[in-house]
């Protein structure tokens, strides 16, 4: 009889690393937030910089994980991190807030998104297609659809990580390739037309824009404020470059390719978004109206349903540019979730290993991935398909993310001092200004976050999702040690 391995197998090396970061990032944000963002500050100039700060911020902070990845290459990557700067009680609530919420919620979601665009093709796979109720709970064909691609993905992982592979750099490359043709098309046909040069007349005259066609000038505290809740949209179409950290163990040189691909694939995706936006500004007005019929009449900050990528290439192509976007939204999809499933069953795997998580998902199959572990994310993710909380529950968590990342930053100043004669084949950049940034930046917007009526009451209710993961923590220790 076989016997099960006992060890990940060192199979990633670095631009499979670099594609990890940058794929899993790049989902359907970028093709729609800018839109919110646009109403918020009503200006190109001010649009452009919450997006520089944005990239500034995140590959700030991955300068800083790359000497943690260095100290620890291990699989679980943030929860390792947080456990040995701090304690386990933080730790698990990381975990905890990982599996209920950030991890599993954002599987759902982006799942969801990929079955929102198939519908364009497939239309019975609109939302309002029910194909039975029990009592409240109603299961419509987009969500059987979006938990089979789940399903399907959780398969194929379980097969061994180089499947995994394959399909993240097929689908991360093929996106990154179709931005790229968005970015240079744009910008060259929309520089021929004024549009860009009409949206910087005024580049830093901030608004807010309401539907009704109102329009108020913003400055000093309302500015900043303004500011602040724009970022998050930019944050979550920015987010998850840490989860090539859960998969340090399955990294060949661990030490040194997780931080030079969470550098690379961070600097990538940044320049993309940015440039990304400087194409939609090339092709549309920044304010249109919400009134308006065509696609320049609406404008960035009125795109229907918020698709602006969608918009950008109707000027450019017409009509079809509906099914070219939803064929590139689909593909950045897909890809964005594989990364996002690969790396997930990783860090259960060693909440597992340190008791923290149910037993079983801490066990390698013979293909030396922990098959368990994706199973249990996969049932997971789907049942908040099936909710339809998903949306919700990331808004909630939004503040949460925020939050540990800023804890786990902060724990490179713990270790430095706890641990000063510990190897760290790589240091944090810049230390101790690069990572003091991102914990000044990060709080400033946190703060924002706690105080503005938009958002305090999400923000609120992501705190209690975390803190509910204490008394399980307790509960859990307890039935270890009986």
């Amino acid at each position: 009889m076989q016997q099960e391995p006992t060890e990940f197998k060192r199979s990633l090396g670095l631009i499979d690393s670099t594609l990890i970061v940058s794929g899993s990032m790049i989902g359907s944000g970028i093709f729609i937030v800018t839109a919110d963002m646009a109403r918020n500050v009503g200006s190109a100039g001010w649009l452009l910089l919450i997006w520089v700060f944005t990239g500034i911020i995140t590959v700030s902070a991955a300068l800083s994980y790359g000497e943690l990845a260095g100290m620890m290459p291990k699989a679980g990557g943030q929860f390792v991190y947080i456990q040995r700067a701090y304690n386990s009680l933080l730790g698990f609530v990381y975990g905890w807030t990982v599996f209920t919420v950030i991890q599993s919620g954002v599987i759902a979601a982006v799942a969801v998104a990929f079955t929102k665009f198939t519908a364009v093709f497939i239309p019975a796979l609109n939302p309002e297609n029910i194909l039975f109720s029990i009592g409240p709970l109603s299961v419509s064909a987009s969500s059987v659809f979006a938990m089979a691609s789940i399903l399907l993905l959780t398969y194929t992982n379980s097969l061994g990580v180089e499947t995994g592979k394959w399909i993240q750099n097929i689908f991360t490359s093929t996106k990154l390739l179709a931005l790229l043709a968005i970015i240079v098309i744009g910008i060259t046909f929309g520089t021929s037309t004024g549009m860009l040069e009409q949206n910087f007349r005024n580049a830093w005259d901030a608004v807010s824009l309401t539907p009704d066609g109102g329009v108020v000038p913003l400055a000093g505290l309302a500015l900043f404020m303004a500011l602040g809740v724009s970022m998050i949209g930019a944050l979550f179409s920015a987010d998850a470059w840490n989860n090539i950290t859960f998969i340090a163990g399955e990294i060949k040189d661990p030490r040194r390719n997780i931080p030079l691909s969470l550098f690379f694939g961070t600097l990538i995706v940044t320049t993309i978004y940015v440039l990304c936006n400087i194409a939609y500004l090339s092709l549309l007005p920044i304010q249109g109206a919400a009134d308006a019929q065509g696609v320049v009449g609406r404008g960035i900050a009125f795109a229907t349903y918020d698709r602006v990528g969608t918009a950008a290439t109707e000027v450019l192509f017409g009509d079809v540019s509906v099914s070219i976007m939803a064929i590139l939204i689909m593909i950045s999809t897909f890809g964005c979730n594989n990364g996002l499933i690969l790396a997930g069953a990783r860090l259960y795997y060693a909440m597992a290993k340190e008791g923290l998580f149910l037993k079983q998902a801490g066990e390698l199959n013979k293909n030396a991935v922990p098959a368990k572990a994706l199973w249990v994310q996969c049932a997971w993710a789907c049942a908040l398909c099936l909710s339809g909380t998903y949306g919700q529950l990331l808004n909630y968590c939004t503040f949460g993310s925020l939050v540990f990342y800023m804890i786990t930053i902060a724990g490179i100043f713990i270790l430095r001092k706890k641990e000063p004669e510990t190897d760290r084949p790589y240091r944090a950049f810049g230390y101790p200004v690069v990572p003091a940034f991102y914990l000044l930046a990060t709080g400033t917007i946190c703060l924002i976050l706690l105080i503005d009526p938009k958002t305090r009451v999400d923000t609120g209710l992501g705190v209690l999702i975390a803190g509910m993961g204490v008394p399980v923590y307790f509960v859990t220790r307890r039935k270890r040690k009986g």
